[in-house]
């Protein structure tokens, strides 16, 4: 059992070379529901009983499958945080939340009661429980071994390993949504791009996975450009891959102005996001996506931290997408943060290599594995911009996962917002099958002259 002491607010642990990774014995799994809920949180509440003990989650099946209403719509504010009193909450928040408040005196931070709401399929649990004792980091990190599916190191000991947890956490298995993706000016003003994406593991799949078709395959990414109308058409298509050393992540591009599908090596690591008008890269969709082998990770250890958590708000279709984005950041009175655990896990760019961010810390929530605020650095080391997950837990499917992400940059006051489906109809389905050939640049060429 690791050794964990108490130092500055953070639970420091005794860190294993990232070199090094092995499946965990059958003794340490065994904690897995038990002292540990079945994904490796801490199952007990904190000392002072803010956070409260895990008890199972929120989980309703067959409910409000494709918008969850508010589940605690009587909750109030126990306080708000705000620039005048931020010296009281500086040791339960980030360096780049703390610069948000130091920016803008509109924002702010309304603290709500803490529910750990993250429930999973007993399925689930029982493939996390399995990949204890199973799964290992192979070819320096950059793949994996002994995995199934999901959430291979639930007992962690490096920040590698809590990263892959991130990777690879569990989001429905297979879902379409339609979402906005909102890059806004520093007068708040912004032009909607309308996408559609489908998101799907190679098990929910007509048919399950093949073992040949599907060999090395983490997930298949669709995503299709709607509007405005200078975009529409616009496809990408990506087979991510478990051991990216072996095979590289596969992606391509439909541009519909050319009608020609061709490779796209440029959307992994900094190349840009798709339709993000230079403020996003393509690792930060998803807050962090793809090959984790251009940084070494360093395990801090543990931290109570103010992150947004059951934000049901920003599901509300009775606003509108203008109620919502306003100047400098969104309107915070829609957004909730509880006090939850996180793991700490700083990424620092490897000596010669290239990328946009020379350090990434990240504040990982210990029940779903979610990087809920990263904070991302320049090359010469200074605070850029600051990402946060909009948690919040679609119940109807037993799917912790977000109703919207954010990406603030610091230095010019623009910012991203991707995620809002406010003005979308039934916007998250999760009761899809699809079929293989779904997901081939035969079918992105189908899907252009439609």
């Amino acid at each position: 059992m690791k050794k964990i002491m108490l130092t500055a607010g953070v639970m420091a642990l005794s860190l294993v070379s990232a070199s090094v990774s092995a499946a965990v014995s059958a003794e340490e799994a065994a904690r897995l529901g038990q002292d540990l809920t079945p994904l490796g949180a801490e199952r007990a509440g904190s000392a002072d009983g803010r956070i409260p003990e895990w008890t199972g989650g929120y989980s309703r099946p067959g409910e409000d499958v494709r918008r969850p209403q508010n589940p605690f719509p009587d909750d109030e504010i126990l306080y708000t945080i705000t620039r005048d009193n931020l010296d009281e909450h500086r040791d339960r928040l980030s360096p780049g939340q703390i610069a948000m408040f130091e920016r803008y005196d509109t924002y702010k931070m309304n603290i709500y009661q803490t529910r750990r709401t993250a429930a999973y399929p007993q399925e689930i649990y029982d493939i996390v429980k399995q990949n204890a004792t199973n799964a290992s980091l192979v070819e320096g990190g950059s793949g994996l071994d002994g995995f199934q599916g999901y959430v291979p190191f639930p007992i962690p000991e490096t920040g590698l390993e809590v990263i892959w947890n991130h990777l690879t956490r569990y989001r429905g298995g297979a879902v379409q949504r339609t979402v906005g993706q909102f890059p806004v000016q520093t007068n708040g003003r912004f032009e909607m791009v309308r996408l559609r994406e489908q998101l799907v593991w190679p098990e929910n799949l007509q048919g399950g996975r093949d073992e040949r078709a599907d060999d090395n395959i983490l997930f298949y990414f669709l995503q299709e450009v709607l509007a405005p109308a200078s975009q529409t058409g616009n496809i990408l298509l990506v087979h991510d891959t478990i051991n990216q050393v072996k095979e590289v992540r596969r992606a391509w591009l439909y541009n519909a102005g050319q009608r020609r599908v061709r490779r796209a090596p440029s959307v992994a690591y900094d190349g840009p996001g798709t339709a993000a008008d230079g403020l996003r890269t393509s690792d930060g969709l998803d807050m962090f996506n793809g090959a984790p082998d251009k940084y070494d990770w360093k395990l801090v250890g543990k931290k109570e931290m103010y992150i947004p958590y059951n934000n049901y708000k920003l599901l509300d279709d009775s606003l509108r997408y203008t109620d919502i984005i306003k100047p400098g950041h969104m309107n915070q009175d829609y957004v909730r943060y509880e006090l939850h655990r996180v793991w700490v896990v700083e990424g620092t760019l490897k000596d010669g290599e290239r990328h946009i961010y020379a350090k990434r810390n990240f504040f990982i929530d210990e029940d779903t594995w979610t990087a809920s605020v990263i904070d991302h650095y320049d090359g010469r080391g200074q605070l850029w911009r600051v990402g946060e997950a909009y948690n919040v837990q679609y119940y109807g499917n037993d799917v912790p996962w977000m109703s919207a992400e954010a990406l603030y940059d610091l230095n010019n006051g623009r910012y991203l917002v991707l995620g809002l489906a406010n003005e979308e109809g039934d916007f998250m389905n999760f009761d899809i099958t699809p079929r293989r050939s779904d997901f081939t640049t035969q079918a992105l060429r189908r899907m252009g002259v439609r």
